[in-house]
């Protein structure tokens, strides 16, 4: 992908209403066929520290930001994971958590019952089988399954992707089962090809990306690097390390990297269109921009 070196036409800001904060690449399951950060048990926090991310949530209020997405891998297993949230709350700002709900310690359920907090996570099939060959983690499927029961039961509003990823892998009958849980927000997409869905396929497109992004959305990872979007993080735009985040904003790079997205046919485009899981590849409510077909939507 080559961004065109000429500058914007305007220098507005593009400033996102919606901001993810992909926090940590370290996850306890292995994505190998779909996951878009390439996470994985052994990777680790980044070199974002834990008063940088307060930084970066502060400087985002004052941008008019509205809500954040901590993400990763796994947003819980970061140290200063609950430092975030009771930092961002207090700002006034909606926290959406995207964990894959495999393992919830008590203090963090008490935390996903507080005014102003969503969950959302991936979910991948209707069998043991079906959910852990996703994952590459054996008992994954009836973790998730029983912590979204629980979520459920303790009145936690939560969303779930469920991204396509193998052949015959019952993503509707997984969709009927959570509709049958009583979760209803859950969302189907495709893979998208970007992380460890691109290895052997060639560079990352921003046709993968939904049009969105870039717009509505942005994405700070865990080294500090600002994106498009998670999914749009071979689109690098600037560092919050260097300089702040409205900086980044305002710069010409940051114009081109916008300008350079394909704008979605889908029209409207939904209202959280963001991935549809945490670090593994699914894309929104929206599908790609060069997609003809809205993925399908429940609830």
């Amino acid at each position: 992908m080559t961004i065109a070196p000429e500058a914007p036409t305007t220098t507005t800001p593009r400033m996102p209403g919606f901001l993810e904060l992909e926090i940590t690449r370290r996850c306890q399951l292995t994505c190998a066929s779909h996951c878009y950060a390439e996470a994985g048990p052994t990777q680790g926090h980044g070199v974002m520290t834990g008063d940088d991310w307060k930084r970066v949530i502060s400087q985002a209020v004052a941008l008019g930001v509205k809500r954040i997405q901590l993400i990763g891998g796994e947003p819980t297993l970061h140290p200063d994971f609950a430092e975030l949230v009771e930092h961002a709350l207090p700002e006034g700002l909606g926290v959406q958590v995207y964990s894959n709900l495999y393992r919830v310690r008590p203090e963090h359920w008490a935390l996903f019952t507080r005014p102003g907090i969503t969950l959302a996570t991936s979910y991948y099939a209707d069998t043991d089988e079906g959910h852990d060959q996703a994952t590459g983690r054996t008992g994954s499927h009836a973790a998730t399954r029983s912590n979204l029961i629980e979520a459920y039961r303790r009145g936690i509003r939560v969303r779930v992707g469920i991204v396509d990823v193998l052949d015959g892998q019952r993503v509707e009958e997984a969709r009927a089962e959570l509709v049958a849980l009583g979760i209803t927000e859950v969302h189907i997409d495709r893979v998208r090809g970007v992380g460890n869905a691109a290895k052997g396929v060639g560079l990352p497109s921003t046709s993968e990306l939904c049009g969105r992004c870039a717009t509505g959305i942005a994405a700070i990872l865990s080294d500090g690097t600002v994106t498009p979007c998670v999914l749009g993080r071979f689109l690098p735009a600037g560092q919050v390390q260097d300089v702040s985040l409205e900086q980044v904003f305002a710069s010409p790079r940051w114009q081109q990297v916008a300008a350079s997205i394909p704008v979605s046919r889908h029209d409207p485009c939904g209202p959280d269109c963001g991935p549809n899981d945490d670090s593994q590849g699914g894309g929104g409510t929206c599908g790609p921009a060069d997609d003809g077909v809205i993925p399908s939507t429940a609830g």
